[in-house]
């Protein structure tokens, strides 16, 4: 039997591996096309297009496009017979129908064939320096052995399996594992509190958990077993959790617990992969929402996995051998795309970032850059808002001559911090993609690249949308907006491969979300401008969910956590700008008549409670005492009031006609300003 590895990787000769005999698609009916496009089509004749008759293409002959990449770039066990069936009034939408393929097999087996020793992923640790390379042989055969391993204790096709982990390559196979028997992964980000946690295991109904003993970050260890035992004591479809060991430190097994790598050893290094349907569910990935209850999106096989490939190579320009540093979480949805499943599918190096910005010091991204030879850097404008304070030494000290590519991600990126990025880190000759999507939408759908070599790219614009989406600003009266030079909600005409599904468990609030409003069309919840020359900007959220550090979070769920406190009758949160964060939650919150005597103490518990309920990041950073909120006359908060008042512009209030009781306003402003005086 072949030995673990400190890493938990399988060291195991070649001949031990053996790659399942799967069939390349063939032909077959199209939906408005005579045939399936057979494979290599797609790099003989549509890659050699320029890049506007490609997004032409993809416009007016979607069918033609998007089945001819299906065909070249997927293996598929059974090739498909339709490339898609779609109402987006109703919210059905699926791709590639008929067809039977197995995500794992594309993002692994593939490579194995062709290239067993290329590496697949380098886990950078949290101590610099200390680096892991894993190849594709080595990255299958571990797949291989945890697929084994969930399916001898009972995980079967289309279980839910929740992975509570940090990022790392034992995190990478177990949502790989899971894709290759079929069960369907919720990667939950392992900064969540147990009580989160458990809320979308709950909803999902996972019958497993997989986690580490601990986390490592920042120099610092994160207690993750403890959290998962505390989530699970409420979650009975539990019945296992699978332990990895991250650190040497011990941890206390109960009944439902595994030592992962021990039960790992004794499995086989091989694992057939099962024969999925394109539309069978790969994961979910909780997202926040404007009501209180995270909402599981639910993205399928096919249709996600080849825009990924699609979005990965043109948007950032990767190619053959490429290490593509994304340094974002797997509990993001950046970290599903850009980190585990598009790079894999293309058979790149793909960077598993544990550490921080600043750790040990705020040259770490660049000394990574240096040490590991990026060609692709992929962060959020929050990191580079933080380290922009830093002395720019920090950056030019370290080599970034293998940069090729620079991407921002997770929110809009202001000016000051796009300039920073391009000429220090870029030293003004990478291209900067700026890149606008979301959980909903599987993949980037605006962005300067792919484009014509030359062609222009405008600071803090996401600006050109991606081939097969067709960005439409909608008016106030819900007429789509023509011409240049207009704001408006952002909704998209006709679904794309990448869409989400449904909400798991609740399609009809999937409808209600994301296709109700504007009906025909896909609904952002963004608003955005389209520039003179026919570019998009997006100028931020329209409804109650706030970007913090680039992770969307619900002021609801936070107002929901506020209010379990007996003291607080009600509450309200809007958020606010922040130099470094881009937003923060401002709480307004209503104390009852025998708690204002103490508001720091009941303060200093609302912020225990709200990380206990959520994560600590959704702390609000201001807390306001008000003794009443203003509504409307059918008992609405007027939140736009609140966000005024919070941010100090409440010179220009606009209509307050419709409030119950305009002097509740007054009243306020008054308190925020007596805030402002105590603390100077």
């Amino acid at each position: 039997m072949a030995a673990l590895s400190r890493t938990g990787f399988f060291r195991i000769p070649p001949t031990r591996c053996r790659i399942p005999d799967i069939g390349r698609s063939g032909s077959g009916p199209v939906r408005r096309v005579s045939s399936v496009p057979p494979p290599g089509t797609w790099n003989s004749e549509l890659s050699r297009l320029p890049h506007r008759d490609l997004y032409r293409l993809s416009v007016t002959d979607p069918d033609r496009f998007w089945g001819s990449a299906a065909a070249a770039r997927l293996r598929w066990i059974e090739p498909f017979q339709r490339v898609r069936d779609c109402e987006l009034r109703s919210g059905r939408i699926g791709w590639f129908l008929g067809g039977r393929l197995n995500v794992s097999v594309n993002c692994l087996d593939v490579h194995v064939e062709k290239h067993p020793d290329r590496v697949a992923l380098i886990w950078e640790r949290d101590e610099p320096g200390t680096e892991v390379k894993v190849t594709y042989r080595e990255l299958l055969e571990t797949t291989c052995r945890l697929a084994n391993t969930l399916k001898s204790h009972g995980v079967q096709r289309g279980d839910r399996v929740a992975i509570y982990m940090p990022v790392s390559p034992m995190a990478v196979a177990a949502m790989l594992a899971c894709a290759r028997i079929g069960a369907v992964h919720t990667v939950v980000f392992a900064g969540f509190s147990a009580e989160a946690l458990a809320g979308r295991i709950q909803d999902a109904g996972c019958k497993a958990v997989i986690t580490c003993n601990q986390g490592v970050r920042g120099g610092r260890t994160i207690e993750l077993k403890t959290t998962v035992d505390t989530a699970v004591k409420t979650c009975p479809t539990i019945q296992h959790v699978f332990v990895s060991q991250r650190t040497d430190r011990l941890t206390a097994m109960g009944q439902m617990d595994i030592p992962l790598e021990e039960v790992m050893s004794s499995q086989l290094p091989v694992c057939p992969a099962e024969s999925l349907d394109s539309e069978d569910v790969l994961f979910l990935l909780y997202t926040s929402g404007s009501t209180g209850k995270p909402k599981g999106l639910v993205h399928t096989q096919a249709g996600y996995l080849l825009y990924c490939s699609l979005t990965h190579q043109y948007v950032f320009d990767y190619q053959d051998g490429d290490v593509f540093g994304c340094v974002a979480d797997v509990g993001w949805i950046t970290g599903h795309s850009y980190v585990v499943y598009g790079p894999l599918c293309n058979g790149a190096t793909t960077v598993l970032f544990e550490s921080t910005p600043v750790y040990p010091n705020p040259g770490r991204y660049w000394e990574t850059v240096e040490r590991l030879k990026i060609n692709q850097f992929y962060g959020a404008p929050t990191a580079l808002r933080l380290l922009l304070k830093y002395d720019d030494g920090w950056v030019k000290k370290y080599d970034r001559s293998s940069l090729r590519t620079l991407g921002s991600v997770g929110e809009p990126i202001n000016h000051e911090a796009w300039h920073w990025f391009h000429s220090v880190v870029g030293d003004g000759r990478c291209p900067l993609v700026d890149t606008w999507w979301q959980t909903e939408t599987g993949g980037v759908c605006i962005a300067p690249h792919p484009a014509e070599d030359g062609a222009s790219i405008l600071p803090a614009m996401a600006m050109r949308p991606f081939f097969g989406i067709q960005p439409v600003l909608m008016g106030e009266q819900g007429e789509p907006l023509s011409g240049s030079s207009v704001s408006g909600a952002l909704c998209i005409r006709d679904p794309w491969p990448g869409l989400a599904r449904s909400i798991f468990g609740d399609h009809q609030r999937f409808v209600d979300t994301y296709f109700r409003p504007y009906p025909g069309f896909y609904f952002s919840g963004d608003g955005a401008f389209r520039s003179e020359d026919g570019f998009y900007q997006i100028t931020g959220r329209m409804d109650d969910v706030i970007n913090v550090s680039g992770h969307r979070l619900g002021t609801a769920e936070i107002e929901d956590a506020l209010d379990e406190h007996p003291a607080v009758p009600e509450a309200a949160v809007v958020g606010i700008h922040h130099e470094i964060k881009g937003e923060v939650p401002f709480a307004f919150v209503v104390l009852k008549e025998d708690s204002v005597d103490r508001p720091s103490v009941v303060l200093q518990q609302l912020k225990d409670l709200v990380s206990t309920k959520i994560a600590k990041y959704a702390i609000p950073e201001h807390f306001l005492v008000v003794k009443r909120l203003p509504k409307t006359r059918s008992g609405k908060i007027m939140r736009r009031i609140l966000r005024k008042v919070a941010m100090e512009t409440s010179s220009d209030l606009g209509d307050v006609s419709t409030l119950d009781d305009p002097s509740v306003v007054m009243e306020i402003i008054e308190a925020h300003e007596e805030q402002k005086l105590k603390q100077k």
